[in-house]
């Protein structure tokens, strides 16, 4: 069953009422929401029900994260069929409730014929700076991204091969089960002056297209990193990353925010360019590859 990310501060009221009740922060509002479906999203024969829940979670407070913006408050609804292990996707909602500081304050149950995680989170813009849109790239700014792609489309690769969380595919397999979101790295970008981001939710290659569409820009990209023991194509497609691909007109500027944040720093892929001159890697046209959200 659903339960309180621990006890609500005094005058709050969080899970076990008819609402939610919870200070108006300081600044603007930002709100995100997200679903993930068992035999859609996660494999419940290769995951288990605290990672689908993790999964839920992380993926919600990612789009407060690239946005620049801060998690504060999470809503969960949980669509189950009968004889669901509740106790796990509350866990690992619980996890990431804690790894994120988004505290679980409410939400709702009901029977479905899949398993379905609905995760809305309400987070909070702090500072008089803007969000940070996709739209908001231009010619001449340098891409980059906050690490390395493809870990979590090699992971699922591994596990349904058979391969266990020990080893080498230890590393790939946990990208896969419990990604990360990578929420210091947006607000440092925001505070650096980017221009637009996105995080790598379906993929890089669809998610870059996405940001170009948003700000009327082309892109050529040098290289794409990729995550040790996954593919370029995973890198490119395989999606459920959650790094941030960041625009910005100084990366001297956001290498120097993320060092003083004590980040990873962010890796220089290519550059944004006129509409006309295209969408490259290495010079060749970039397919939009990664998962789409096809309905109907």
């Amino acid at each position: 069953m659903l339960r309180a990310s621990g006890a609500a501060p005094g005058g709050d009221v969080w899970i076990g009422d008819d609402a939610a009740v919870v200070p108006a922060p300081p600044g603007r509002l930002v709100l995100s929401t997200d679903a993930v479906v068992a035999g859609v999203h996660a494999d419940l024969s290769l995951v288990s029900p605290a990672d689908l829940g993790w999964k839920a979670l992380t993926a919600a407070v990612s789009d407060i994260g690239a946005m620049g913006a801060r998690p504060l408050y999470a809503l969960v609804t949980l669509c189950v069929p009968p004889g669901t292990d509740l106790d796990g996707l509350a866990a690992g909602l619980a996890e990431a409730s804690a790894e994120w500081g988004c505290p679980v304050v409410g939400g709702d149950l009901s029977g479905s014929p899949a398993v379905v995680a609905s995760v809305s989170v309400a987070g909070v813009l702090e500072g008089a700076l803007p969000p940070v849109v996709r739209g908001g790239a231009r010619p001449g700014d340098r891409l980059a991204v906050t690490g390395p792609l493809g870990g979590s489309a090699g992971g699922l690769r591994l596990l349904r091969a058979g391969a266990t969380a020990t080893g080498p595919a230890a590393r790939l397999v946990a990208a896969h089960r419990r990604p990360r979101a990578r929420l210091a790295e947006g607000r440092a970008a925001r505070q650096a002056g980017a221009t637009a981001m996105i995080d790598v939710s379906d993929g890089l290659a669809i998610d870059l297209h996405r940001l170009a569409d948003a700000s009327g820009v082309g892109f050529a990209l040098d290289r794409v990193p990729v995550a040790e023991g996954a593919t370029v194509d995973e890198a490119l497609g395989g999606g459920e990353d959650y790094e941030l691909v960041v625009a910005t007109a100084d990366p001297g500027r956001l290498a120097e925010a993320f060092a003083e944040a004590g980040l990873r720093a962010p890796q220089v892929i290519g550059r944004c360019t006129e509409p006309a001159d295209g969408r490259l890697l290495e010079g060749e046209p970039l397919a939009r590859l990664g998962w789409e959200h096809a309905v109907g």
